[in-house]
């Protein structure tokens, strides 16, 4: 039997890449990152089929949905894309990948009409409950947080779909693993194991807690909803995470205890003092560049308590997280990974503190295909105007053409990846010298395509900022190829010809050093 095809998006981040691993075996998948396969670290399987692309843009996007429609039925589609940071300032990026992300995958998914939408939510999407009470599943997702308004967008959009595909919203806990991979955890054990001078200060009473729920558990838990997906109401909330919450006070009690004989007792800082000393630490951040991880956003959630009641999403799977998952239980198994490698312990926690940055090449691949009409009339044109073997060429086959080498020209760009446009470079050559074209005409031809490509952007407002990388992305993966060409023709012309005809880039060329 065939296995079920599911659609991940943001499988390149930290919960994509482990369900990646958790699914490969029972389906085939089709991958959605803003990185590659590589570079993010996402295994490698004969049922993942990865596509790198920015969600945020539409035209991109809806060349990998066409490609996944033309695969066949697609059973679900798991949206784990988001973007989230501890800046607290209201970066555009909120708006960009949350908002218009989320509607781009939206409106592609009509084409594929999947049995279900999962929606990776957080209980972060809600506001912090009253002193004794809890969130549950009925808690409207109304934080103040620009991360929680998004998310709260998100969740209303969902309806807008209903009657196209059901879908169900999953409200995760604080994520981590035994590398900790959650950068406020990631900070205090820094802190706190550290000889720095507020290695033992809390904010306030050291109160403030959430709840924390380990990535392998939040894996088993999408691994049942996909399996009870049919018994779940349309934008039905579940809960992933454990009940209650847990404080600095209780973390620091269990980092200390594991590492000292007899640990001091935290210093607790009161909270007329926590803003103020926020700034301070900001201003000396200025001076030693070097800016302190706490924000001012962050002084008002001292002492609050996020408390969850999980209870009816639990009865609604058999689900329940493993006590030896938990976040006190798991942390000296942390501490012993960080001491054992501090190099990948550094460098996973760094990576996941990272600002995410629009990479120019996605850009770029981005705006080829938004101009791809353009670009495809111009070229055809400038070449039909300019050589003669092309100008006796009918119109059908110069758009095929056209749209051929666009293709590998745009795919070279995206993955960053240059050896399939070479070789198709070099089988055109092959079949063009057999066909009675001139080297120059082959040669020329590929440096106006980089002329057209470089002309429509550069009248493209929004490409404005990407002139600087023009040249690595087109430019130069165009001259790879034309080094293909070049070389396959010094190879099948006779010395004469060659003689006559120079074949190297003209001075109006990309004249990308090799």
């Amino acid at each position: 039997m065939s296995l079920p095809r599911i659609v991940i998006t943001g499988a390149s981040g930290f919960i994509g890449r482990h369900l990646l691993e958790a699914l490969k075996e029972d389906y085939i998948i089709h991958a959605m990152g803003r990185r590659s396969q590589v570079r993010c670290g996402a295994p490698f399987h004969g049922n993942i089929i990865w596509h790198q692309v920015d969600i945020g843009y539409r035209e991109a996007l809806r060349s990998v949905f066409l490609e996944i429609q033309a695969g066949g039925k697609v059973d679900l589609v798991i949206h784990l894309a988001a973007h989230y940071d501890f800046s607290g300032e209201d970066d555009p990026e909120y708006h960009r990948t949350n908002v218009e992300g989320l509607r781009n995958v939206l409106e592609n998914c009509r084409l594929l009409k999947p049995k279900r939408f999962l929606f990776s939510s957080s209980v972060a999407a809600c506001a912090f409950p009253e002193s004794g009470e809890v969130l549950n599943e009925d808690s409207p997702p109304d934080g103040d947080h620009i991360y929680a308004q998004t998310k709260a967008i998100g969740e209303a959009m969902l309806e807008e779909f209903s009657s196209d595909f059901p879908s169900i919203i999953i409200r995760f806990a604080a994520l981590f693993s035994d590398w900790c991979a959650y950068p406020p955890l990631y900070m205090f054990l820094r802190t706190w194991r550290s000889h720095a001078w507020n290695q033992r200060i809390l904010g306030g009473k050291g109160e403030s807690a959430i709840p924390y729920l380990h990535i392998k558990d939040a894996v088993r838990f999408l691994r049942l909803v996909l399996i009870n997906e049919s018994k779940i109401a349309d934008r039905e909330i579940l809960i992933a995470s454990p009940d209650g919450s847990v404080s600095h006070r209780e973390l620091f009690a269990v980092v200390t205890t594991y590492e000292k004989d007899n640990p001091k007792p935290p210093i607790f800082t009161p909270k007329l003092f926590i803003l103020p000393g926020i700034h301070m630490l900001s201003l000396l951040g200025r001076v030693m560049r070097d800016q302190p991880f706490e924000k001012p956003w962050m002084a008002k959630y001292v002492d609050k308590k996020m408390d969850i009641d999980a209870s009816r999403t639990r009865a609604r799977l058999g689900w329940e997280p493993r006590d030896r998952l938990d976040v006190l239980f798991r942390m000296p198994f942390l501490i012993e990974n960080q001491k054992y490698d501090p190099v990948e312990w550094t460098r996973i926690n760094r990576e996941s503190m990272k600002q995410v940055r629009i990479r120019p090449n996605l850009k770029i691949h981005s705006l080829l295909e938004k101009h791809k009409d353009e670009i495809a009339e111009t070229f055809i044109e400038a070449i039909k105007n300019k050589y003669p073997s092309y100008k006796s060429m009918d119109d059908k086959e110069h758009h095929w053409n056209e749209r051929v080498i666009m293709r590998n020209l745009r795919n070279a760009i995206r993955l960053r990846v240059k050896a399939d446009f070479m070789s198709y470079c070099r089988d055109l050559a092959d079949r063009r010298i057999a066909e009675g074209f001139k080297g120059d005409e082959l040669v020329g031809a590929l440096e106006t395509l980089n002329e057209v490509c470089l002309d429509v952007l550069d009248k493209d407002p929004d490409a404005h900022d990407m002139r600087p990388y023009t040249p690595t992305c087109i430019s130069m993966t165009i001259q790879f190829g034309i080094d293909q060409v070049t070389d396959r023709i010094d190879e099948l012309l006779p010395e004469k010809m060659l003689s006559e005809q120079p074949l190297g880039p003209s001075e109006t060329g990309p004249g990308c050093p090799l």
